[in-house]
């Protein structure tokens, strides 16, 4: 007997495009042609028909083909849509860094957000962007994190990478390391903890996360000989989490806690800044790597790699991220929903009473 979600229950995932010269088609074309993604999701790619023949030619599938549609719902739920983001030819340079390329991928971010915002879609997976010619007067953001954050006017969010092995969260995001110190607050940390701690009740279902915090200095700052940060701003915020009733622990040194695995004790992990999260993340995950951002109204997703044009048009990319970032969007927005109907009746009797069950 076959099991599969009617039209009405199926999770729309828009997709947009990212880099038309990089790995982006690639990787979308070879997760999309998995029939088994059409029985529980209704799949829309922001995109170009045309981009798309191009690719498909070049990775030899042809019998993969898009059902071309004008609005969201205008999709087929047993075939992957592509609603074209612009009519007219466009050049492909693969592998290469083009004003053009800049052009599309935010068009197509641009377009597939609105649909998002407007609820014509349930969850985003962004393919990846190049951060220099993505940059125009409507798009100044370091990357897709904070352009999000914007569109959705939220300030506390947390860009967070997610594994079968850990999740980290970055405290201070995308700014020089030389501006660290500066923004790291117990203000600001105290903020991520409630939020990390939140995301992952509400996001991945964990009834009582452990979070562990990354120590700013080496060795947690050796009692004040390494600097004072550890002292002055992560132990009292981590006291203070934990008085909340939040079990975040910490500040340990990040060499150790990876090197001895420690980290598979915990739900969650805070990294102070960019590099201390990613260098572990990507060297123990990097082909199969999510990046999510949690704290937005909204669920959106994408493989942790970049645009990799180095092999672009080689048929080399590996399309496990971004199917991963796919199914982690479809279950984060699973997840909330369950997380709703839980707040809304969380007596078990009167959650089956409103669903027309009695015992």
């Amino acid at each position: 007997m076959e099991h599969t979600a009617d039209k009405d229950s199926r999770i729309r995932v828009g997709i947009s495009h990212g880099d038309i010269n990089g790995i982006s088609y690639e990787i979308i074309l070879k997760t999309l042609q998995d029939q088994r993604l059409l029985e529980n999701y209704t799949l829309i790619l922001y995109g170009s028909s045309k981009i798309a023949s191009y690719y498909r030619k070049m990775l030899n599938l042809p019998e993969f083909n898009f059902n071309l549609i004008k609005r969201p719902d205008q999709a087929h739920p047993r075939r992957p849509n592509i609603l074209n983001i612009i009519e007219e030819e466009v050049k492909i340079d693969v592998g290469k860094l083009t004003p053009v390329a800049g052009e599309l991928a935010f068009r197509s971010l641009e377009m597939a957000v609105a649909d998002l915002l407007r609820n014509q879609l349930d969850v985003l997976v962004t393919a990846p962007i190049n951060k220099k010619n993505i940059q125009s007067e409507q798009f100044r953001f370091p990357g897709h994190t904070e352009y999000l954050a914007e569109k959705c006017s939220i300030t506390d969010y947390l860009m967070l990478m997610v594994n079968r092995q850990f999740r980290i969260g970055v405290v201070t995001g995308h700014i020089p390391v030389s501006k660290v110190a500066e923004q790291l607050t117990e203000e600001l940390l105290i903020s991520k903890i409630r939020l990390l701690d939140q995301s992952l009740v509400r996001d991945f279902g964990v009834l009582k996360p452990r979070i562990a915090v990354l120590a700013f200095n080496p060795h947690a700052g050796d009692n004040g000989l390494i600097g004072d940060e550890d002292s002055r701003i992560l132990r009292p915020a981590i006291d203070k989490a934990f008085g909340e009733g939040t079990l975040v622990f910490g500040p340990y040194p990040a060499d150790g806690f990876f090197g001895s695995s420690n980290f598979r004790a915990f739900d969650g992990i805070l990294a102070m800044y960019h590099d201390q999260g990613m260098v572990p993340f990507k060297q123990l995950s990097f082909d199969e790597g999510v990046n999510y951002t949690a704290g937005l109204p909204v669920v959106r997703t994408s493989p942790a790699h970049g645009t990799a044009f180095d092999i672009a048009g080689k048929n080399e990319a590996n399309p496990e991220a971004f199917r991963n970032a796919l199914f982690q969007a479809c279950d984060i927005f699973t997840n909330r929903e369950q997380y709703k109907e839980l707040i809304k009746n969380p007596l078990p009797s009167a959650r089956k009473e409103s669903e027309g069950t009695h015992e």
